[in-house]
């Protein structure tokens, strides 16, 4: 199993082109980020961990820049949305973001994507909180078909275009792995419809257990399991990796580069111990 760091970048945390350094200085395979666009101040949608939203949420770099500069400072670590949040996102756009950040890195780029909780949030962006299951779907498909095609056409019903040129194509072929989080009996039938992976968050391991058996009973692909923000636990590391998970984001909590630096190295220390 591999070790990445999941985090919330912020413009008071720890910088990207620091992070990036230590995180593959440390051995670490991978560093995952986190997206909200802003948060809206008359918020009704509950924070789903209970209590009051954390500040973070409110300071969230954009995830493509962030990945960009992560990209630019190091070779090896790969580079993951955790989660993008497509229904807020013109496909367009976004496909030409992922590709380029696929290609300066080399094709390290791996799309995590999801439609999000804050319902209040998507709807600033003109989505249909009742539709947008059905808008996620047509969006990575969409921007699949413009990593893939070309000239590329995409006619649903929430997304539509005429055949079109889009450059760059990804490094990756035939195109940057697509993990789609959530946990609902929707997210199991959206990850086996596109023949995607699941990223979840750190859920009870029971639970767990039953969104993988959903997966494999129900999939005809073999499908990777990764997740964002996993705790420092190695009894945890062990019941998810005898689960099938191939990788875990360890959080990071959003800190000062010293801070984090010193966190960093305490999680280098754990998985090497968990290794050996």
């Amino acid at each position: 199993m591999k070790f990445g760091i999941a985090t919330f970048v912020t413009d008071d945390g720890i910088d990207p082109v620091s992070l990036a350094k230590a995180i593959e200085e440390r051995g670490f395979d991978s560093l995952v980020i986190a997206e909200h666009t802003h948060i809206p101040a008359s918020r009704e949608s509950a924070y789903p961990m209970g209590g009051e939203l954390p500040s973070i949420y409110y300071r969230t770099l954009d995830p493509f820049v962030t990945l960009a500069a992560a990209a630019a400072v190091s070779s090896r670590i790969e580079l993951v949305t955790g989660i993008a949040l497509l229904i807020q996102r013109d496909p367009i756009i976004t496909a030409k973001e992922a590709a380029s950040v696929d290609l300066i890195s080399g094709g390290r780029f791996v799309f995590g994507v999801g439609a999000g909780w804050n319902i209040e949030e998507l709807r600033h962006h003109g989505t249909d909180p009742k539709t947008r299951g059905a808008l996620l779907d047509e969006r990575i498909e969409a921007i699949t078909t413009l990593w893939t095609d070309e000239p590329a056409e995409y006619h649903g019903k929430y997304v539509d275009f005429d055949s079109s040129y889009l450059r760059p194509k990804p490094v990756r072929k035939p195109h940057p792995p697509i993990y789609i989080g959530g946990d609902s009996d929707a997210t199991v039938k959206r990850v086996i419809r596109h023949e995607a992976g699941w990223i979840s968050n750190p859920l009870p391991v029971e639970h767990l257990a039953k969104r993988v058996g959903q997966l494999r009973d129900g999939a005809r692909h073999d499908v990777p399991l990764s997740q964002f923000g996993t705790p420092a636990d190695p009894d945890y590391w062990r019941a998810v990796e005898e689960l099938g998970f191939g990788q875990v984001g360890l959080l990071l909590p959003t800190k000062p580069r010293e801070e984090s630096l010193r966190i960093l190295d305490e999680f280098a220390e754990k998985v090497a111990q968990y290794r050996s």
